[in-house]
């Protein structure tokens, strides 16, 4: 499938809000390919798709994270995690995305986990900073990312961390290790 046609069905199953995300995920996923490296085309690949399932009914996206059956404990965790399994499961299915790190970067765009790829890194971080995200200290990690991917990542999920526990929500555990990675590796540098 083409880009262009590849843009127009993923962004039928969207509502213009989520849309609009989308484009300003491409925009900052590009800008940090271009300062931090990486393959542009991958980036683009992963970021149109991920969140193809985010407005799907959660027992769609349950359905399909059973199918594929590879993950299936983030069904015991919050549903605003499953719509990334989802996504990777159609972006397999219904694009024949057979790419790994593409995968991969849409399956771990919202969660994070240790050892990310590159790709992962570029594809979570442009989604928690795209142009149209406000959120408190949102603008301190874009200047982090005009810095360092690793520790505009780090702060992420530490703003990630906290807004759960004032929410009283359960803290996937993937989140957490990506974390506990981010502060191993930077100690080791």
């Amino acid at each position: 499938m083409d880009r262009k046609a590849l843009m127009e069905s993923v962004q039928a199953q969207m509502s213009s809000r989520r849309w609009y995300h989308t484009e300003g995920v491409m925009s900052t996923a590009a800008d940090l390919v271009k300062r931090y490296g990486g393959d542009p085309e991958q980036a683009e690949l992963a970021v149109i798709l991920h969140d193809v399932a985010k407005q799907w009914p959660v027992e769609k996206m349950a359905e399909a994270i059973r199918e594929e059956g590879e993950y299936l404990e983030v069904l015991d965790h919050d549903k605003e995690l499953w719509h990334a399994y989802a996504g990777a499961y159609a972006a397999r299915r219904d694009y024949g995305i057979t790419d790994p790190q593409v995968l991969d970067a849409i399956r771990f765009h919202t969660s994070g986990r240790p050892g990310m790829s590159h790709l992962e890194k570029i594809v979570w971080l442009a989604d928690l900073i795209e142009p149209g995200r406000s959120f408190p200290l949102v603008s301190d990690i874009r200047e982090l990312a005009e810095q360092s991917l690793e520790k505009a990542i780090l702060a992420g999920l530490d703003t990630t961390i906290l807004f759960l526990i004032e929410k009283g929500k359960r803290i996937y555990p993937l989140t957490l290790l990506a974390r506990n990675n981010l502060i191993l590796k930077e100690a080791e540098a």
